[in-house]
């Protein structure tokens, strides 16, 4: 096949966007065992032979069953972060087997905002239907619901409210709060005070699942619910784009000309939104440290390297991104570093990098959509030994390792060195990355735990409803 004429690669490059335009990655935000459990030591009736899953041939959507409820989703907010598109997500999916899907923001500002009406409109175009948090719509919608998905632990100011109605007795046991913060500020009366009293929580990694019993029981003194860990999966639309060379040279060309790196140059990423907690400003001082390693010890079989920040907000110019393009500039790296505004169509970039850096600090990520879904490109990760990405990267075999904090900037540096020197160690972890998101974290396999989840929480409600 002969290269792509310019036409062809504009042609590929919009069709992609077009697909990947809801790609939850959480803005940019994506497991050793992907296993629902029940947190405290007892197994729920849901782990299964898993090889036999994976064998098994095609079998009916597994979320087959929820065609006709109706389900309500409730979300703190509307905007480019990983808890309401990854409810986004579980919208598409119901919707997909016929389930009636209604959309709840609780938190909206007053004025016009194009993301939030953006974000409404897809939905709308996919048959969900999208109402005001308040007025009589909403409670009509909440009673009549089969299921009522709460997402994130700032939703639940919604649910307070909702039960000065008087109507506990009826959401309650219909209730699946779906948690994915790792942050002790959400540990507060006024935002858990009704989570121990629904019928499950599901949450996205052991870690995570592990820190809210804990920090609930010692700090609020609350037991948890039932719990469910349910990893996530790369949609088939990413997994598509991934899997298409043709598809994925043409995005790379693009992004890297588009950032003045060349083919043969190394181009380290972090995808996430900027902030302090997602570590981009210890990830640039490693970078500078690597240069200067590389620089030390004379390794001239080293490409030109490049890091790439995708998640910046350059309306807004926080202090914290400032302090990263002050360091940019004071150590005079503006010609290798570069910082790419927040977007929901990450796949380009993921497609142009070599290696991932998923550098978030203390507890880490709840699970990191991003990281799955740049093991799907056979990208390796570098990663914070934190969080859920110790269920996802498996060190030394998909990527290597880091400690959090100040303490984990040189071997992180030192890590950057071995994969920009070690080309067959890099390429091999991209590989067994890749393979291991084909067995573990592919869209089928998070509906198929999903699944499992729900039709308890529907067995729950039922069973209340008869009492």
């Amino acid at each position: 096949m002969g290269k792509p004429s310019t036409m062809q690669k504009k042609r590929w490059a919009l069709m992609i966007l077009l697909v990947l335009s809801l790609s939850t990655v959480g803005v940019i935000l994506v497991r050793s065992s992907f296993d629902s459990c029940r947190i405290g030591g007892k197994i729920t009736g849901h782990q299964f032979a898993e090889e036999k899953f994976r064998s098994a041939p095609e079998r009916p959507n597994p979320l087959g069953f929820m065609k006709s409820k109706l389900v309500l989703l409730v979300s703190h907010e509307l905007s480019l972060s990983g808890g309401p598109l990854l409810l986004m997500e579980l919208a598409f999916l119901l919707r997909g087997v016929g389930a009636e899907v209604v959309w709840i923001t609780n938190q909206k500002p007053n004025e016009e905002d194009e993301v939030i009406s953006s974000l409404e409109h897809k939905m709308l175009d996919r048959g969900v239907q999208v109402i005001s948090a308040k007025g009589e719509k909403a409670m009509d919608t909440a009673l009549k619901a089969d299921l009522i998905v709460l997402n994130t632990a700032v939703a639940g100011k919604w649910l307070d409210a909702a039960l000065k109605e008087n109507v506990v007795k009826a959401l309650l046991p219909k209730i699946l709060w779906w948690i994915h913060e790792m942050r002790g500020h959400y540990f507060k009366p006024d935002l858990v005070k009704h989570l121990p009293f629904v019928a499950g929580a599901m949450i996205d990694s052991h870690a995570t699942a592990e820190y809210w019993k804990n920090r609930t029981q010692a700090r609020l003194g609350m037991k948890m619910p039932k719990t469910y860990v349910v990893h996530l999966g790369n949609s088939k639309e990413l997994m598509e784009v991934a899997e298409d060379s043709v598809a994925k040279r043409v995005l790379r060309e693009h992004v890297r000309e588009s950032l003045g790196v060349r083919n043969e140059d190394l181009l380290f990423g972090i995808i996430n939104s900027v902030s302090r907690g997602k570590g981009q400003d210890l990830f640039l001082r490693a970078f500078q440290e690597s240069l200067e390693i590389i620089k030390e010890k004379k390794l001239l079989q080293v490409p030109t390297m490049h890091a790439v920040v995708v998640g910046s907000d350059i309306s807004k110019q926080t202090k914290f991104e400032t302090e990263l393009r002050n360091f940019v500039q004071e150590k005079k790296l503006q010609s290798y570093v570069h910082f790419v505004n927040k977007t929901l169509a990450v796949a380009p970039y993921i497609a142009a990098i070599d290696v991932l850096v998923q550098n978030s600090q203390a507890r880490g990520e709840c699970f990191g959509r991003i990281t799955i879904e740049a093991m799907g490109f056979k990208v390796p990760v570098l990663g914070t030994a934190a969080g859920g990405t110790v269920e996802i990267v498996v060190n030394g075999t998909t990527g290597l390792l880091h400690g959090a904090g100040k303490e984990g900037m040189k071997p992180l540096a030192k890590n950057i060195v071995k994969l920009a020197v070690e080309v067959e160690v890099r390429l091999t972890m991209g590989r067994n990355g890749y393979e291991r998101v084909k067995e573990m974290f592919l869209e089928h396999h998070m509906s198929h735990r999903i699944a499992l989840v729900l039709k308890e929480v529907l067995q729950h409600a039922k069973a209340h409803a008869l009492q």
